[in-house]
This record gives C-alpha cells, sequence and structure tokens, in this order.
C-alpha cells in the first residue's frame, strides 16, 4: 500500500512527506493534530483511481481529517474495501512528473521509465502520446549510478531547475527497486513545490515473493485482513492455492496441468448448469501422503465444494507413488477426525499409471472413483459437483 512503499522511500532516501496511517476517525484526528496545518486523508487500498472514487481528500484541520477519514472509511474502490487511511501533510503543487523502474519480462531486462507528465494515468499517456514517456533499459550489472540517472532524466526532458534533484531521486529510487528485491517501484507522481522542493507524493511497490528469505520484514507489509483465510492456511502448508469462485475443488502435479484441468473442468460444467473449479492447488513434484492430505484438507475446508477432481500425470513423480500418496492420506485424513464425505475423481496417467489405479482399486476407498481420461474425468466431476449442489 501506499504507505508502506512510503515507509521503504524514506528508508532509502527518496523523499516523502510526513504522515502515519489511521483505522478510525479518531486516530485520523490524532495524527492531523501531531503533523499540524492541511492534512491530505488518502485511502489506503491496492488499486488505483483512489481521488476519482473519493478516497483522497483534503482536510484543513484535524476535526476536518476526522469527518474526511470517516467518509472514506469502508468505501468501495474497485472491490478494495478502505480498513486503513493515509493522513499526511498537505503540499503545494508547481509541477508533476512520473519515475519508476521495473522488470521487463518481455525483454528480459530492468526498465527506467520518466516522465514530465506525471499525475495521470501512466498507461493512458503511454498509449495517447507515447513520446512524453521515456523508456531506459538499465543493465543489471551496472545499475543505476548519477550518470545513467542523469540519461533518464534527459531523455524524459526534465528541465535544468529540478533536473540535479530528480537525478538524485532516480538514484535513491535505484536503491529501493534494489535492495528490496522490488519488481516494481512507481513515484505517480513525483512533484515539484513551489519552494523547489521535489518529494514522492504517492508510491508504489511491488516486492518478489521468490526473494522473501532475503526479507523477513516484508512479511509485515501483507494484508492479512484481506486474504482469502483458505489461501492463508495454504500458505502456511507451503501449497500452492488459489481460491476460485466454483464447486469442483482441483489438485494436480504441476501448473500447467492444473491450469488445464481448470479449463476442461469449467469446460465439462457448462452441461450441468455452469459449474465451475473451486480452486487451483498445484502439488508440484511430490505427493507424498501429508502433502496430498494438506491438499484435500484445506480443498475440503471450502463450503462451496462439492466435488474433487485429483488429476495427475506421472513423471518423475509416478502413479503408484501418488496412489499410495492419496491412500495414506485417507488414514492421515481419518485419524485427524477429518472424514471425507465428498465424491472423489481420480484421473491418473503417465509412469506407472496401471500400477496406480489398482493401488487405489484395491484401497476401496470411499467416495472414490477413477476415470481414464482427463475429459471424461472432468465430466464426471461436474455432474457429481451439480447433483450435489443441494447437500
Amino acid at each position: 500500500m501506499e504507505y508502506q512503499a512510503k515507509e521503504l522511500f524514506a528508508a532509502h532516501g527518496v523523499p516523502v512527506l510526513p504522515g502515519e496511517v489511521a483505522d478510525t476517525p479518531e486516530d485520523a484526528r490524532r495524527v492531523a493534530e501531531r503533523i499540524g496545518g492541511p492534512v491530505v486523508v488518502k485511502a489506503q487500498v491496492k488499486t488505483g483511481g483512489r481521488g476519482k472514487a473519493g478516497g483522497v481528500k483534503l482536510a484543513g484541520s484535524a476535526d476536518e481529517a476526522a469527518e474526511k477519514a470517516t467518509a472514506i472509511l469502508g468505501l468501495d474502490i474497485k472491490g478494495h474495501v478502505v480498513r486503513r487511511v493515509l493522513v499526511t501533510q498537505a503540499s503545494d503543487i508547481e509541477q508533476e512528473f512520473y519515475i519508476s523502474y521495473l522488470l521487463d519480462r518481455a525483454n528480459r531486462t530492468y526498465l527506467a521509465m520518466a516522465s514530465v507528465e506525471g499525475g495521470m494515468d501512466i498507461e493512458q499517456l503511454a498509449v495517447e502520446r507515447p513520446e512524453a514517456l521515456a523508456r531506459i533499459r538499465v543493465d543489471a550489472i551496472a545499475g543505476v549510478d548519477g550518470a545513467k540517472a542523469a540519461e533518464i532524466a534527459d531523455a524524459a526532458g526534465f528541465g535544468p531547475d529540478v533536473r540535479d534533484r530528480v537525478v538524485d531521486v532516480l538514484v535513491a529510487l535505484w536503491a529501493v527497486f534494489t535492495a528490496e528485491d522490488a519488481t516494481l517501484v512507481e513515484v505517480n507522481p513525483l512533484v515539484k513545490t513551489p519552494d523547489g522542493h521535489v518529494v514522492a507524493l504517492d508510491g508504489k511497490v511491488s516486492l518478489d515473493e521468490n526473494a522473501g528469505f532475503r526479507h523477513p520484514g516484508h512479511a509485515a507489509y501483507e494484508d492479512s485482513s484481506t486474504a482469502d483465510p483458505l489461501e492463508a492456511r495454504a500458505r502456511e502448508k507451503d501449497l500452492n492455492y488459489v481460491k476460485l469462485d466454483g464447486e469442483v475443488g482441483v489438485i494436480g502435479n504441476g501448473a500447467g496441468l492444473v491450469m488445464s484441468t481448470l479449463d476442461v473442468v469449467a469446460y465439462a460444467g457448462e452441461e450441468y448448469d455452469g459449474v465451475k473449479p473451486a480452486n487451483f492447488l498445484d502439488i508440484g513434484g511430490g505427493a507424498s501422503a501429508e502433502i496430498m492430505a494438506n491438499g484435500l484438507e484445506i480443498i475440503l475446508s471450502d463450503p462451496a465444494v462439492r466435488s474433487v477432481f485429483v488429476n495427475v500425470f506421472g513423471g518423475i513423480t509416478a502413479c503408484d507413488e501418488v496412489a499410495n500418496g492419496i491412500v495414506q492420506a485417507f488414514a492421515l485424513l481419518d485419524s485427524r477426525g477429518d472424514e471425507i464425505t465428498h465424491p472423489l475423481v481420480v484421473r491418473l496417467d503417465g509412469n506407472n499409471a496401471e500400477l496406480g489405479r489398482r493401488i487405489l482399486r484395491d484401497a476401496e476407498l470411499p467416495h472414490l472413483e477413477q476415470v481414464d481420461t482427463m475429459d471424461g474425468a472432468a465430466r464426471r466431476v461436474a455432474e457429481l459437483a451439480a447433483a450435489n449442489r443441494g447437500s
């Protein structure tokens, strides 16, 4: 969120205005009193367009700050409910600029973007007036020093009155980008005040979760109040799980296979009054009893789930290992007091598929049936979900 981005900015020398986050109107009043003078009350949600939606308001006093916070808290902005606001010192603005660094996956490089026309949707500017947005590649090894920052500033057309200060901000912002393992750092707007200062008035940062092991403090930036509880539980069990809006629980090994499974379930579900997949769950290359049990436990905790599709293609992990994992998972869940009452459709194919199927047949697990083909299994699991909708 903006206030968190500004905390990172300040830690690396990017100039920001004083401000504090508030969860209640009374908190907003106290923050405004500490700051003194006019303040801006800003909704803290991870989406753009806050100003247009009424989520950014100027307040001339502490009482007015509390009043504005009352109006903003609880506001729905593009599906995001405002639960906290940032109360920050107001600033006069002479000019608005735009600067950012991002990971350019398509070109396999880092990219700096800058414009002397900030404050508007940068996507709109890029389409309508692409010449107004400078794009400069940044070498990952060389990075951004004073000379590179000057190249970026000159390409964007920053005038001599602000160029040197913008160069300093660009160097500091690169420090944020690299030190925090970010995939995006953006300031829109970066403003020049009437007294000549250059300040980051807003901020956006996206952090690379793959680098989380280097940054234990980044966990504090997660907004647990808006996280799906099932996704949070799955994350605690190191499962790649995403909650979806449907009735068929899906478990597969490999992200590509799981994505394909979502498609075939959705397609098959059209025949059964719009049955859809309830989740994405990739167990990866492992299918141990614990992994399978944890996956089934998370999926079956979703009250919307009416049936479960286990779709596995045996490769490095052979189908007999997966089958034994399923059998042991049933026993493990039973020992936890989690009896499986939902129908499970299992499709095994690939390495040792016939042996895996025989293991499941011999186990005679309750509510489990096997279908040999992916399309056939998807159709069957959709049919079972539709039949169990009233249960």
